[in-house]
């Protein structure tokens, strides 16, 4: 609990009206969410916030009627209730990042924060940073999009980044639970709904960025511009490691007050990487002249581990100390995850569901195999999400493999036939008959392994680490691995 003065510093700048001498129990944000405690002084506090389905000022009175002492609004409502206080801010999601700071007592500043940002690999180096950390010895937090952990304690993880408050939340719980570091991932969704707001944090990562999220942004400069606001607003105490290979890495940190650090395969940089062998098995590379082996594979891989590295050596550890225990690091759940039978077949389980990703995963697959090795690829694309990237989705796989199986990926409340319908505008004229449409994605997966000849290659696209498919708003049970499992 905290005085709503004590608070209040947080904010920029913001109009009161009604006492600020008041104890808060809680801060919420979804009036369903609130309880009030009569047998104390305390009461929650309600913030208004303005989204893209709904208006949270249209839920003050509910939110008064529940229990809500407090109520930060970005406009008065026509009536006000003299029992309560409100705080008038410019924008509510803004306050809303900087009261949870405050709240739970500036967490993000009791350990070292840093989040990675980019369409591609944000999972992978987190978890595997994670793991680095905690071999090296330290007690490490992590928030990803699999999993949310509070040293050894597993929080399920239900969006990319969670919500201001749950987020403070955690880092709290980090903090309390000794942690040293935590490494999240940073989406564009967070970034521009501010959820991220009021966080310090130590470092910055860019791995990459691709056509995505369109359905939010609406433009690719809109996706640009909300990865880089992550990185506009580090602060001069940190660095910020971006990746010069991709076009938009030297834009990300053009306004940064970050110290900034750079990593690449093909230019020079701080940390610079070279493919000296490239196997199902994993990679044998060079990075800053020093070779070492891991157990990923493909190329884009290993711009992960030169993120990975850098940023362990930014944070302070010893460079061969890290490259020896990197070396021990297995591959996060559902990324290029391989399954082998005895026919020699390899089976990839990878979440690629970008164009980029997808087309990442697909060459190294080209790249590991002999020509003549057969490459089925099982692919769908999401319900509810940016349509554009359907047809180039289809027509990618289509490019890099010999027959494809197009099939439900999410559909959540969207008709999945109109997906696959959108999907099969890409195919190639030339292509056509090697393509199969089959909506169920069990029978999909199953038809592909009993087409998959001797010592052939089956990628299953979009879905990794999920063990679900959401349909209607309700999650079936459902893991790519234990199918192809079954079949394979």
């Amino acid at each position: 609990m905290k005085k709503l003065v004590v608070l209040l510093p947080s904010l920029q700048k913001y109009e009161i009206v009604g006492n600020a001498d008041i104890e808060i129990s809680a801060i919420e944000f979804d009036t369903r969410k609130i309880q009030r405690d009569d047998s104390l002084a305390a009461v929650p506090l309600y913030v208004a916030q303005r989204g893209t389905q709904t208006d949270g000022h249209k839920y003050i009175p509910q939110a008064i009627a529940a229990g809500a002492g407090a109520v930060v609004c970005e406009e008065l409502p026509a009536e006000v209730n003299p029992a309560v206080t409100y705080i008038v801010v410019p924008d509510s999601s803004i306050a809303l990042g900087r009261l949870a700071s405050a709240f739970y007592d500036y967490p993000s500043r009791q350990l070292k924060l840093v989040g990675i940002t980019g369409t591609n690999g944000k999972t992978t180096t987190v978890t595997l940073l994670h793991r680095l950390l905690s071999d090296l010895g330290c007690h490490v937090g992590m928030l990803s999009t699999i999993v949310n952990k509070v040293g050894d304690k597993v929080v399920p993880a239900t969006h990319t980044t969670p919500d201001a408050v749950e987020l403070n939340s955690l880092l709290r719980q980090m903090v309390d639970d000794g942690c040293e570091y935590c490494f999240m991932e940073v989406s564009s969704h967070s970034i521009c709904q501010h959820r991220i707001e009021g966080l310090h944090f130590t470092g910055g990562i860019f791995s990459n960025i691709t056509h995505d999220h369109l359905d939010f942004h609406k433009t690719f400069a809109n996706y640009i511009k909300a990865k880089k606001a992550f990185f506009d607003n580090l602060p001069d105490t940190a660095f910020a490691l971006t990746n010069i290979d991709d076009k938009n890495g030297k834009v990300m940190v053009q306004e940064t007050h970050a110290a900034v650090h750079t990593y690449s395969l093909m230019a020079h940089a701080d940390f610079k990487g070279r493919i000296i062998d490239n196997a199902f098995e994993g990679l044998q590379m060079s990075i800053n002249n020093k070779e070492a082996y891991f157990k990923l594979c493909g190329r884009f891989n290993a711009y992960n581990l030169l993120a990975i590295y850098g940023t362990a050596v930014l944070l302070g550890f010893e460079p061969m100390e890290v490259l020896a225990k990197m070396s021990a690091l297995n591959p996060a759940a559902g990324r290029f995850q391989l399954l082998r039978n005895d026919r020699k077949c390899t089976a990839v389980i990878d979440y690629a569901h970008t164009p980029d990703a997808l087309k990442n995963v697909l060459m190294t697959i080209r790249d590991i195999t002999k020509p003549e090795v057969e490459v089925i690829t099982v692919v769908g694309c999401g319900g509810d999400r940016d349509a554009l990237k359907r047809p180039v989705m289809a027509e990618i796989a289509c490019t890099y493999s010999h027959k494809v199986i197009l099939t439900s990926d999410n559909p959540r409340t969207e008709d999945p036939n109109k997906i696959l319908e959108d999907m099969q505008k890409g195919i190639p004229a030339d292509f056509k008959r090697n393509v199969l449409v089959i909506e169920n994605r069990r029978e999909a997966i199953k038809t592909a392994c009993m087409m998959l000849a001797d010592g052939g290659v089956l990628l299953v696209a979009g879905k990794g680490h999920e063990n679900y498919q959401e349909i209607n708003h309700v999650k079936h049970h459902f893991d790519d691995i234990e199918v192809v499992k079954e079949f394979l």
